[in-house]
């Protein structure tokens, strides 16, 4: 497969394109890739937000074990760089949310995040995560900041912190390297469920995590500001959390 390199993240902070290309580098080893049809117009879009320019570009694959995998990167004129990365399991596989978040600019990153989002009813994540994660040591961070309101989504194993020196951005991307190489290879092996009924305790899992994620005000008031209301709710409902309808048992 031919590498996913893209022109904006060449002019990205470094962490976010070292972070990008692990993704995709972990991806291609452990998943059988294809691509995801995305919205042509949601593919790269440009506004601007308060006189600089607003660049947004997506890239989309499927496999069997996962109906999209999500990366997203972002500029904000030459002050500010996003990666947005979710990985959406079938839902007719119990795995749990890959998720990763960086938000920074020319001085660092502000904001770094990595989970594996549970989408149980008690919030836990399977065994094989729990034994695995429970044993991985955890590295030390100056600057760890707290959870949103609307983060009961996360994992007891949930990192977000504010990476305040190269040793420590390089602490975090061995770390969502390590979850994400995990979560690949379990999945990789992972057998299909075959209960309508526990598909659809998996979507109702998946609906609540893409609601509580839709409640990020600061995402959606960006946007907002460059697009507009309705393109705004159109991208967060079916590019960056979208629901899995072809799993949806109709109502009679």
């Amino acid at each position: 497969m031919q590498s996913m390199q893209t022109s904006l993240r060449e002019q990205q902070y470094p962490l976010v394109r070292q972070l990008a290309n692990c993704i995709e580098a972990v991806w291609q080893e452990y998943l059988d890739l294809s691509p995801y049809q995305v919205p042509e117009d949601l593919g790269y879009v440009e506004g601007s937000l308060e006189g600089e320019r607003l660049a947004i570009e997506n890239h989309c694959y499927q496999t069997p074990q996962f109906r999209k995998l999500h990366l997203e990167l972002a500029q904000i004129g030459k002050s500010l760089d996003i990666l947005h990365c979710v990985m959406f399991p079938n839902p007719d596989y119990a795995l749990p949310i890959f998720g990763t978040d960086l938000v920074g600019g020319r001085s660092g990153i502000s904001a770094a995040v990595v989970d594996l989002s549970p989408i149980n009813r008690d919030r836990s994540l399977p065994s094989q995560y729990q034994a695995y994660l429970q044993d991985l040591p955890m590295p030390e961070f100056s600057h760890p900041r707290a959870l949103p309101e609307w983060g009961d989504i996360f994992s007891e194993f949930c990192l977000f912190v504010r990476p305040a020196s190269p040793a420590e951005e390089n602490a975090f991307l061995d770390r969502v390297k390590e979850f994400l190489t995990l979560h690949c290879q379990i999945a990789s092996t992972a057998t299909p469920l075959t209960s309508q009924v526990e598909i659809d305790r998996v979507l109702a899992g998946q609906e609540y995590y893409c609601t509580k994620q839709q409640q990020n005000d600061k995402t959606r008031r960006v946007l907002e500001k460059s697009f507009g209301s309705e393109w705004t709710e159109r991208y967060m409902t079916t590019m960056l959390f979208d629901r899995a309808d072809r799993f949806i048992t109709p109502e009679l």
